[in-house]
């Protein structure tokens, strides 16, 4: 199974379902306009906020690693959708050759290994984030944009196995949260004193070989009445 694709998939059917067909012209089905690399980047500054940085605050605080790993498949969600967007508008082939390529750059093999642990401080960590973000400033190539992603993943601890896993759960959320008022406001995210996120990984964490269904009915269970 190609990994990279079926992921690339499921974000096609997530933004047909969500934005409306034809998302890729920039535009909501509710005529708001899409800006992927704003959601881009202010998710990766939401991940380095999971870095204690701040040389005038909780200084002897530690990374929060498992929210790390949470904000890189957020980041995840909108490149992806930034790489089917470019491939669409600038006639560049079918979400197969975006796997492709994705699947040839020149650090997917350290991607598709097993976890290895990084030696990197945080604060070069901090700076591999800020690369993501330079080249997307910069207007960088879709390839450079996810080659750049993967040097975040690899060292938020995720390789390609690890990254699928929780691209599936985030993706079933976000199903769940659109499905029950994300978008009017009513949606409830904190459960029991934590985000949803964290139930979430709970469940995956619980039960690693878990179906997408099975997963949604869980959130169901889990769910908060108001």
């Amino acid at each position: 199974m190609d990994k990279i694709l079926q992921m690339l998939e499921l974000q096609q059917e997530l933004n047909d379902a969500t934005n409306g067909l034809g998302w890729e012209d920039g535009m909501t089905k509710n005529g708001k306009p899409i800006d992927w690399k704003r959601c881009t980047y202010l998710e990766c500054a939401e991940l380095i906020e999971s870095y204690p940085w701040k040389h005038w605050k909780n200084i002897d605080a530690k990374p929060d690693y498992a929210n790390i790993k949470i904000e890189a498949v957020d980041i995840w969600h909108f490149i992806m959708s930034q790489g089917l967007q470019d491939y669409k508008r600038g006639d560049l082939g079918s979400i197969d050759t975006l796997a492709r390529n994705i699947n040839d750059l020149a650090n997917f093999s350290t991607f598709s290994g097993e976890i290895k642990e990084n030696f990197k401080d945080y604060y070069e960590q901090i700076k591999v984030a800020e690369v993501l973000m330079k080249t997307l400033f910069c207007e960088g190539s879709t390839e450079k944009l996810m080659e750049a992603f993967i040097d975040v993943a690899v060292q938020s601890g995720l390789n390609l196995d690890a990254l699928y896993q929780l691209y599936v759960g985030k993706n079933i959320l976000n199903k769940f949260r659109q499905e029950h008022g994300y978008k009017d406001g009513s949606y409830i995210k904190i459960w029991n004193g934590e985000e949803d996120n964290v139930t979430m990984q709970s469940i995956l964490e619980a039960n690693e070989d878990i179906s997408p269904q099975a997963l949604y009915e869980a959130l169901e269970k889990a769910y908060p009445v108001s």
